[in-house]
């Protein structure tokens, strides 16, 4: 750790704590209530799929606009204007009652705040990395999964107590807000951040990075983040619709998944540093794929919440250990590599919602069983993949290039 570092320092990195525990718990207080929304707008399950999709696609351009902003104003203004508003917006989801079009209008305001907040506040933990010297980006996720476990608790609450979704998100909302605002003075400013590297530098060091074992990770990236979108978009509406589980049992699943992501990225380190990164995304891609299985053959909650559980503990290692690999192959020590792996997760993220909400409509009582086949199946690429995660390390190559990606569900 560097012994320059200040209470300033502390403090934003307590910040940017916050930040990513509010995203985790807004994010998951909307998606667990998936099953509710629909009812209560009575939407087809083709036109469900269209909003759900919705969502991460306007939250690639979100990421994309408020980049281009940190330059001027710096990612901490980006992520105080951002975080608030993404927790409005879930108020505003819920505030719609039956008026379709309003839904539609509130949920891209959602992805695109969504979308914001990714890029605004993975900014802001690489600047406390960089201010303090060591990787601390583990941390971070932590702090957004076990967010997202309490979100999905309250979820599951919510619905036990039969309040409205309208209560249940103005509750979440509310204590995100606070939070935010509470905090949000205390982030990085744009001249604590530091200047990055010109277009130029990028252009030039672009040319240095292999894209060969930067296609490969990406692919077994791709793969494992199509899976936590399908578990994190549909999750909730499989346990609710197909295997008829009570409303506030539905959320559970997501719960489960979150709570084994946790678990297992506490250990993954230790596996990496006894095994080597080869074994460890292989036995995490057995894992994910005998509980992707399990989520298919599941023939009620109870099992499904297991196999989700176990799912989590599997897939979670695959994304960590990706950046790492991806460290291993940039010389340029500018994140050129990281940032064309991290293209990869919102690829996945969008053929998860586009796949299943696909397949989820073909069969009224077994469509999302059907669709979960599509991530069971295509996890085997991890096992091909998996030699390339441990990728001949090119000469000035850091292999602990902080990672910046955007959280699994």
């Amino acid at each position: 750790m560097s012994e320059r570092i200040t209470e300033r320092d502390r403090r934003a990195r307590i910040s940017a704590y916050a930040a990513f525990a509010v995203q985790g718990l807004c994010f998951a207080s909307l998606v667990t209530q998936v099953p509710q929304m629909q009812k209560a707008h009575h939407l087809s399950d083709a036109t469900l799929s269209l909003v759900l999709l919705m969502v991460p696609l306007v939250a690639g351009a979100g990421s994309v606009v408020s980049g281009a902003l940190f330059k001027r104003l710096g990612s901490g203004l980006v992520l105080r204007i951002a975080q608030p508003a993404v927790a409005v917006t879930i108020v505003l989801i819920g505030a719609t009652g039956d008026n379709d079009i309003a839904l539609y209008g509130a949920v891209a305001l959602f992805g695109l705040f969504v979308g914001a907040v990714d890029a605004s506040m993975n900014a802001q933990a690489i600047a406390v990395e960089r201010r303090y010297g060591m990787s601390l980006i583990t941390g971070f996720y932590a702090v957004w999964s076990v967010a997202g476990i309490i979100g999905g608790l309250w979820a599951s609450a919510t619905n036990k107590l039969d309040l409205s979704l309208l209560t249940g998100f103005g509750i979440a909302a509310a204590i995100g807000i606070v939070a935010s605002l509470a905090t949000g003075p205390r982030l990085y400013r744009r001249e604590e951040e530091g200047d990055g590297p010109s277009a130029e530098e990028l252009k030039a060091a672009g040319r240095s990075v292999p894209w060969r074992p930067i296609l490969i990770v990406g692919a077994a990236m791709a793969v494992a983040y199509l899976a936590d979108s399908a578990i994190s978009s549909y999750g909730a509406k499989y346990l609710d619709d197909e295997l008829s589980a009570s409303d506030w049992v539905a959320p559970l699943g997501y719960v489960a998944y979150q709570i084994t992501m946790v678990i297992s990225r506490a250990v993954a380190d230790l596996g990496v540093r006894r095994s080597g990164p080869v074994q460890v995304v292989r036995l995490g891609g057995l894992i994910g794929i005998v509980g992707m299985a399990g989520v298919v053959a599941a023939p009620n909650a109870a099992v499904a919440i297991a196999a989700f559980a176990v799912a989590g503990l599997g897939l979670s290692v695959i994304a960590p250990v990706s950046f790492s690999a991806a460290g291993r192959v940039d010389p340029t020590g500018l994140g050129v590599a990281v940032a064309r792996v991290n293209i990869f997760n919102y690829v996945g993220f969008v053929l998860g919602a586009a796949v299943v909400g696909a397949i989820a409509p073909v069969s009224h009582s077994h469509g999302l069983r059907l669709a979960f086949i599509v991530p069971t199946v295509l996890i085997v690429v991890v096992f091909v993949t998996a030699k390339g995660f441990a990728p001949k390390p090119v000469e000035g190559a850091d292999p602990n290039t902080p990672a910046m990606e955007r959280p699994m569900a």
